[in-house]
């Protein structure tokens, strides 16, 4: 609970402090502009204030690391949905309003996670899981999305160190695979999740996990 509340007051106050030219930079993530990311964090937020509001009678059919599905290959940004964000995020046409929008459904969940009884069963996606582990799962989105907003923006801070350390510890879990000790945890969750590519040197530490790149959780 307290690593979610950290990754999620980090990115909040990330987002708060950011110039109005920053939202047409690019983000990490394929085909999405800063604003575009920012406006896809708005519905997460919204489905964390969802999920906590929607109990479940039955026993948790997944927890935090399981809650992931992996894909072979990133997004390219051609997905329905995710063309939708885009259009979305250009509706607002003003950053202040987006940030104004982002900052009161944030600070909402974060009031809600900060309230909620982690052994309580929520139902999200069809699923079961309970409120402690939905939560922490989402420290995986949120450093996630963290390293994608600063992408592109050198000298805006990154993820919290705990957020990150807990993001590879569960990446690796999901993979079922330890990265070198050498690499950074920032290094792990961008070359683990196909964010960049590893370098030669790289590769040749990874040995037979260089094959099975990138394990993109979504």
């Amino acid at each position: 609970m307290e690593l979610f509340s950290g990754s999620w007051t980090s990115l909040r106050r990330v987002v708060a402090e950011l110039p109005d030219d920053a939202f047409a930079q690019s983000s990490g993530c394929a085909g999405w502009l800063v604003r575009d990311l920012v406006c896809h964090l708005v519905i997460g937020a919204q489905d964390v204030l969802i999920t906590l509001v929607t109990p479940a009678a039955s026993q948790p059919t997944r927890d935090a690391v399981t809650y992931w599905e992996v894909a072979g290959a990133p997004p390219t940004g051609d997905d329905p949905l995710d063309a939708l964000i885009v259009r979305l995020a250009a509706a607002y046409e003003e950053p202040r309003l987006l940030k104004f929008h982002f900052d009161g459904v944030g600070a909402a969940a974060g009031r809600a996670a900060q309230l909620a009884d982690p052994a309580m069963r929520v139902s999200t996606r069809d699923e079961v899981i309970t409120a402690g582990d939905f939560l922490s799962a989402y420290v995986l989105e949120w450093t996630l999305h963290h390293l994608d907003l600063v992408a592109h923006l050198p000298g805006v801070a990154g993820p919290p160190a705990e957020g990150l350390a807990r993001s590879r510890e569960m990446l690796e879990e999901i993979a079922g695979a330890a990265f070198p000790a050498s690499f950074s945890d920032r290094d792990v969750l961008l070359i683990g999740t196909g964010r960049r590519a590893p370098t030669g040197a790289e590769r040749a530490e990874l040995g037979s996990t260089a094959a099975r790149l990138p394990f993109v959780v979504g």
